[in-house]
């Protein structure tokens, strides 16, 4: 079971990285009316939530640049950035390279307890890292879905 956990990670990101490269960087920061978040930060949120989806809650140390928590945290919003956020194809390098961290750490963990119950903003509560893990796959599909909302918005 545990294989075929990892394969779908595999599809779900294949899928992101795929779109990722497809987008040119002068529409990512284009937020179109009726969005409160452009592509770039659905991107970059993507990464962010799932490194503390599967680092963050299990205590472990993330790994990703400082700057994806201010820039894409839950909450954030291009309106009130202050500085550059990374570019696409920093962001696409993050989501790749997360991809092995996780297979890397996840491998001999998917039924590790949390320190502590997570609780999401939907107020779904997670005890193990595997719960978090597999809801991953979820955010990750629900972001992808408004990249493509949002860059038919720009195109239209």
């Amino acid at each position: 079971m545990e294989q075929t956990i990892f394969q779908h990670m595999q599809v779900v990101r294949g899928i992101t990285e795929k779109s990722i490269l497809q987008i040119p960087e002068e529409l990512a920061d284009i937020v179109p009316t009726g969005f409160t978040n452009n592509i770039r930060w659905n991107f970059g949120h993507i990464a962010y939530i799932q490194e503390k989806l599967v680092f963050g809650v299990s205590g472990e140390k993330m790994t990703l640049p400082e700057a994806y928590e201010v820039f894409f945290s839950a909450g954030t919003k291009p309106a009130d950035w202050i500085g550059t956020p990374p570019s696409l194809a920093e962001i696409s390098g993050e989501l790749i390279g997360q991809k092995q961290r996780i297979t890397d750490y996840l491998s001999e963990n998917l039924r590790k307890t949390l320190p502590e119950p997570f609780t999401n903003k939907a107020g779904i509560t997670f005890h193990t890292l595997g719960e978090t893990f597999l809801f991953s796959f979820y955010h990750e599909a629900l972001h992808m879905e408004t990249i493509k909302r949002v860059y038919r918005a720009i195109k239209n």
